[in-house]
């Protein structure tokens, strides 16, 4: 399958100033596959080593910084070998050797020429119990589950892919019961490739609900193998569970009174920034204030915790695709949440920009996200449905008077003065605004 990371590589490939390439992502999103893919596709040969499964390697790091010593031991345990801009040095797996992290630097100052990628779904854990990163060293590239354009591309809709980057075209209007069902399909199968790829192949939703469990399985398996306190791993299980729950209510701030009777956030911040650090939940945080620069108006005790793909939220949340296709009475309580869980997830995975959310204690009225564009602060608001009536965009435009603000719902695209309504399915298109 396609996917759109690979013009990052190619881009990164074709640096002057290339540095070594640490590739971050969760579990289970197509890390590994893409760097093989990667090399595959752009270079004579690959030289790839799993230091979860090679001792050799580990010892290897922990010798020295010697470069040129390092490479002559990758040749030997890969059996590749390795010639500067022709081979593809691939690390997987790199948390496990703390000084193969540090020995990026190295490469980068004294053999830049050689191209060499290290990839790790824990290392944002790594980072937090004290591993000596690379500041200024390497460059960064972060995967995420597929984005709704790369589902239609990997369902062979190439020429329906090839419009939802572009807000206004009449192929929205002309095709859009075939948009909605695609999106309501990408509701129930997410973005995880193993999920799609048994989609697109077999077209068996009930095995691909069996693979979204078995993900959800790993991933909780692998809180007991990576959290030592027993404490903390029970804390990070009720937060995980919760999250669901938490966003099918109205009010989707966090509460934590919901995982237990009487919990503080204190209790579980160190849990919560372990599942961020996975990349399996993002934060979304709260600000009282739309005003420049967003980040400084940050409520940090404030916010609503998302999940890392809208298929595996549903997964945990038992819905069946009959559920979603049909649009039955389980679904339109839930609707809310797995619509607002897209949103989140296609703006973090097709764009740079980190949203909050606006919510003003003096106010009931709540803006679903708020995001810095240059030197606008644009409001969005998500309705899941085509009911465009919205009393909080309207009283915060009231208030605040934005350049303009924008709405996503299954409606198709229309100006209405500063809102600009833009269809589910074209989301892609916030780019181009």
């Amino acid at each position: 399958m396609e996917r759109k990371i690979m013009e990052d590589l190619c881009s990164w490939k074709n640096k002057k100033s290339r540095k070594p390439l640490i590739l971050q992502g969760a579990r289970q999103v197509g890390k590994t596959w893409i760097m093989k893919e990667f090399g595959k596709r752009y270079y004579k040969n690959i030289a790839y080593i799993n230091l979860d499964e090679n001792e050799q390697m580990k010892k290897s790091f922990d010798v020295d910084f010697d470069v040129k010593r390092i490479i002559e031991d990758i040749t030997i345990v890969s059996g590749e070998k390795i010639e500067p801009e022709e081979t593809l040095i691939i690390i997987d797996e790199v948390q496990e050797s703390p000084k193969a992290i540090t020995a990026l630097k190295y490469f980068c100052e004294n053999a830049s020429e050689y191209h060499i990628i290290v990839a790790g779904s824990f290392l944002g854990v790594a980072m937090h119990k004290g591993i000596s990163y690379p500041v200024g060293k390497v460059n960064i590239l972060t995967m995420y589950p597929l984005s709704y354009y790369e589902f239609l591309l990997a369902c062979g809709e190439d020429d329906l892919a090839k419009y939802v980057n572009k807000a206004e075209n009449n192929k929205n209007q002309v095709f859009r019961e075939k948009y909605i069902r695609y999106l309501k399909l990408y509701y129930y199968v997410g973005g995880m490739p193993e999920a799609v790829s048994c989609y697109v192949d077999d077209k068996d939703i009930n095995e691909v609900r069996n693979i979204q469990k078995e993900i959800v399985s790993l991933y909780e398996k692998d809180f007991s193998k990576h959290i030592d306190n027993k404490s903390e791993l029970e804390r990070t299980r009720m937060v995980w569970d919760s999250i669901p729950l938490q966003l099918a209510k109205e009010n989707k701030k966090f509460f934590f009174g919901q995982i237990k009777k009487g919990a503080r956030s204190a209790q579980y911040e160190v849990s919560i920034q372990w599942l961020i650090d996975c990349g399996l939940c993002y934060k979304v945080h709260m600000v009282n204030k739309p005003a420049m620069p967003l980040k400084s108006y940050k409520e940090p005790q404030a916010y609503k915790l998302f999940m890392i793909d809208v298929g595996l939220l549903g997964a945990m949340s038992d819905l069946d695709i009959n559920s979603i296709l049909g649009d039955d009475e389980l679904f339109v309580e839930f609707k809310g949440a797995l619509t607002e869980q897209y949103v989140l997830q296609q703006i973090i995975s097709t764009t740079e920009m980190v949203p909050c959310y606006y919510s003003n204690t003096n106010s009931r009225n709540e803006i679903d996200f708020l995001m810095q564009i240059k030197s606008d602060i644009v409001p969005i608001e998500v309705k899941a449905e085509e009911n465009l009536k919205s009393k909080s965009l309207k009283a915060y435009i009231d208030k605040y008077d934005p350049k303009y603000a924008i709405r996503f719902s299954m409606k198709d695209y229309i100006k209405q003065e500063v809102i600009i309504n833009i269809p589910l399915w074209n989301i892609s298109a916030i780019g181009e605004i």
